[in-house]
């Protein structure tokens, strides 16, 4: 059986190639995602931007910057995680993604999540958020009333810890939101700390 590594390199490579919707035909570059195959916690945002469409990397730009600087104060690197986006491909402008940009990328979303197997989920921003709120059935108004706050859903059989939080371009666009997502990501390290204990505490 294929290693972790080599089944999303062929996932990679399937992304690249993919023209599920109509995103392909203005893109320069798919961004399937990076970060260690073994993570614990994986980081999903919304969509490719401007320099991600550039580099086919995710989360280069100053709202990546942003995001490199909180995992790290937490004591962790890019190499330790994953991060890759709910859509794989750039919207017009950086415009929200369409529901049917979403519903195309969703199943290399769930091929991911079931390759990595990470403990933790980390969704950044309302539409991430949204879309594991509908994994779980769960009601989602606002990405306000449930940032910060943990829980735990089942996607296809397998149960993850979500833990919601800003998307860190909103920190960029208003930056008394900066602490916000620091606090969260400050629950964030304390999971991980916990994360061989009880989180009954923790999870909703």
């Amino acid at each position: 059986m294929q290693g972790k590594k080599a089944r999303l390199e062929e996932l990679a490579r399937r992304i690249k190639a993919c023209t599920r919707c109509s995103l392909y035909r203005n893109r320069r570059n798919a961004v399937p995602g990076e970060g260690n195959p073994d993570a614990n916690v994986m980081f999903i945002g919304e969509a490719p931007g401007f320099n991600e469409d550039v580099q086919g990397r995710p989360f280069v730009g100053a709202a990546g910057k942003l995001l490199t600087g909180l995992i790290e104060s937490i004591g962790l690197t890019r190499g330790d995680v994953y991060i890759t986006n709910i859509v794989k491909c750039r919207p017009p402008g950086n415009r929200d993604p369409l529901k049917e940009e979403v519903e195309a990328c969703k199943p290399y979303l769930i091929e991911q999540l079931g390759i990595i197997e990470p403990s933790i989920i980390v969704s950044l921003g309302r539409h991430s958020t949204r879309l594991f709120f509908q994994f779980a059935n769960l009601e989602f108004k606002s990405i306000m009333r449930v940032r910060g706050s943990p829980r735990v859903l089942v996607i296809n059989g397998v149960e993850y810890t979500l833990l919601p939080t800003l998307h860190p371009a909103a920190a960029l666009y208003n930056p008394g939101l900066r602490s916000l997502l620091e606090r969260d990501f400050m629950v964030l390290a304390q999971l991980l700390r916990k994360r061989r204990g009880d989180l009954t505490d923790w999870l909703s």
